[in-house]
């Protein structure tokens, strides 16, 4: 998919124009859910709204994301400013805006439906564009979840299938783009440093509370966004069911944070495009103003292991307020809808003192409290979470939060209680969170040292204590697997087990 602001060949006559086009253009949102109307009354309260355009789905009410109570709160004036916004004169007659609209009068289309319509749309508005000869238009999603194709049973990211698309994440949660005096980052990204740079400028200006970066980071940004969604649902459960145990918190969200970064991390490496990020840009990389924030993954080559630092993806400010902040408690409004199914699922456990038995039945709580399970985007993207740690080859011990809370809900029956106890025992929980980041091996170490009455385990002991270097001892997938009698084995270590044979 072609995605760019500008159609080559063009003199320069042709991209003077073209540069003002853009500089003076508008940005379109298409789908207008929850965050798409949110930001739009932040531009009603800071400007007049003319660079804003919205255009809600067929049949769908432009505010419809907002109870009665929350209309109830809002400015009838800013309310009227984001009608206008989603309208337009056509011989003499207002009529609402649609897609094909917003792909003639904006020079940026962010396409703002989840993953239920977010292919079925970006084929639509590719079309389209075409149709009207509008290929300079750059079109941009939100979607912050794995998507999944029935017919070759594949997961991914979307940004990976299409890697011209571009992403926009910024942080929301309910109320808060609503506060007048509160101040938001976001991130603008495109494999092309320029396409960045220019749509990162034309999302900055729709409100001066809202402060946009531009990143080459598509793919990462979104995989984050789907990953941090997740997250968000334990940290829901872990503030909400261990809001009186202040010491393991801390532990959770520091980990639960930088396991998306990880694998973020690892996914970049894996890129098609990872080269031309580097090599094929109008100007350095530098010039998007990175500082020295970076995402580093790991890998094993000959026995040796080397760390990989991707650079393109050092703007990572804005990225990781939005994760960091889906998983705090805000004091004032309510959290985010992961974190607030995460809340849910803690009241199940703490009624039922199981574990879910299905998804349905967490989905059932979710409605009977109030939450559309439409937008929760992290139990959506969870079923899909197994395929999409071995399509991107992400090590167990760089997910195993996730991996904790997949098991919960979609492991077996028969394990469930095990799990059950660890997401709800402090000590096995903490101990969980120490272990299964180990990687695989070190584990077998530790398994050996707690067993050195087993001739094999002091054996390798030894051997690693007699050898000059670590190559000489190493453990193979052979290896005899050390285990601790089932009488004496802890919680922790058979989930983190369960998780490996499962997984």
């Amino acid at each position: 998919m072609k995605n760019n602001f500008f159609i080559y060949p063009l003199d320069n006559e042709a991209l003077t124009l073209r540069l003002k086009q853009v500089e003076f253009g508008r940005v379109g949102f298409y789908s207008v859910g929850l965050y798409p109307a949110s930001l739009a009354y932040n531009c009603a309260m800071q400007t007049d709204g003319k660079r804003l355009l919205l255009a809600p789905r067929p049949n769908r009410d432009l505010l419809g994301a907002f109870s009665r109570k929350i209309l109830d709160g809002m400015d009838p004036s800013h309310i009227d400013t984001i009608y206008k916004m989603s309208t337009h004169l056509e011989g003499g007659a207002i009529v609402k805006n649609n897609l094909s609209d917003l792909l003639l009068r904006c020079e940026l289309v962010v396409l703002s439906s989840n993953s239920n319509h977010i292919e079925t749309d970006l084929y639509e508005a590719c079309k389209l564009r075409k149709k009207l000869k509008r290929e300079q238009v750059v079109l941009a999603c939100l979607a912050g979840s794995f998507n999944h194709d029935k017919k070759t049973n594949d997961s991914y990211v979307l940004c990976e299938k299409e890697t011209n698309l571009a992403f926009f994440s910024g942080f929301h949660r309910h109320d808060a783009l609503r506060n007048p005096l509160d101040s938001f980052t976001a991130n603008f990204c495109h494999p092309n440093a320029l396409t960045a740079l220019l749509g990162a400028r034309m999302l900055d200006k729709l409100s001066p509370n809202i402060q946009v970066s531009s990143g080459v980071h598509n793919l990462e940004g979104q995989y984050i966004k789907a990953a941090k969604n997740i997250a968000s649902i334990f940290a829901g459960f872990a503030h909400s069911y261990h809001s009186t145990n202040p010491g393991l918190l801390p532990t959770l969200l520091t980990l639960l944070l930088n396991q998306c970064l990880d694998q973020a991390a690892t996914v970049s490496i894996s890129r098609k495009d990872r080269e031309q990020l580097y090599d094929l840009q109008p100007f350095p990389l530098t010039e998007l103003g990175y500082g020295v924030q970076k995402i580093e993954a790991g890998i094993v080559r000959n026995g040796e292991l080397e760390k990989i630092r991707d650079h393109t993806f050092s703007q990572l400010t804005a990225i990781v307020a939005d994760a960091r902040g889906s998983m705090m408690l805000p004091k004032i409004g309510l959290p985010t809808r992961n974190f607030q199914a995460g809340q849910i699922l803690a009241k199940l456990l703490i009624e039922l003192k199981r574990c879910p038995y299905n998804i349905d039945e967490l989905f059932e709580w979710c409605e009977s409290s109030g939450l559309q399970i439409g937008g929760i985007e992290g139990l959506k993207s969870l079923c899909y979470w197994p395929d999409i740690i071995k399509k991107y080859s992400i090590p167990k011990h760089d997910s195993s939060m996730n991996n904790l809370l997949f098991m919960a809900i979609y492991g077996p029956k028969d394990k469930k209680g095990i799990f059950y106890k660890v997401l709800t025992q402090t000590r096995e929980l903490a101990n969980f969170c120490q272990e299964s980041v180990r990687p695989k091996y070190s584990r077998r170490y530790t398994e050996a040292l707690n067993s050195l009455n087993k001739q094999e385990s002091l054996d390798l002991i030894l051997n690693c204590i007699q050898s000059e270097n670590e190559s000489a001892c190493p453990i193979t997938t052979s290896e005899i697997q050390f285990q601790q009698s089932k009488e004496n084995e802890t919680l922790y270590r058979e989930a983190i087990k369960i998780i490996d044979s499962e997984i």
